[in-house]
């Protein structure tokens, strides 16, 4: 099992945006590289006669159909729940 690179640990933690320690960095390629060997493990895996697994859950499409509806609020009922409101419309701060 080869270890990973101190230079390719930190490009990952680089692409991470992960700020390591010299501790850390000292530490990590060792425990990466057992765990991608690890993971190399399934490759030795015979999955010939397997079909692939998209969904596990068994549930199909629960969505609702799309159809129009009228809306039956009220806008003064919408209104309540704004931080503010001023003539009869919702109150934002200037965006420029």
């Amino acid at each position: 099992m080869s270890l990973i690179s101190r230079e390719e640990l930190l490009k990952l933690a680089g692409l991470s945006r992960l700020k390591l320690s010299e501790e850390e960095i000292k530490r990590l390629p060792a425990e990466l590289s057992a765990i991608l060997g690890y993971v190399k493990q399934l490759d030795k895996v015979d999955v010939s006669g397997l079909d692939p697994t998209y969904q596990v859950t068994g549930l199909k499409n629960v969505t609702r159909s799309d159809e129009a509806r009228e809306y039956q609020a009220k806008p003064a009922e919408i209104l309540k729940s704004a931080p503010a409101a001023e003539a009869n419309q919702f109150k934002v701060k200037r965006v420029i």
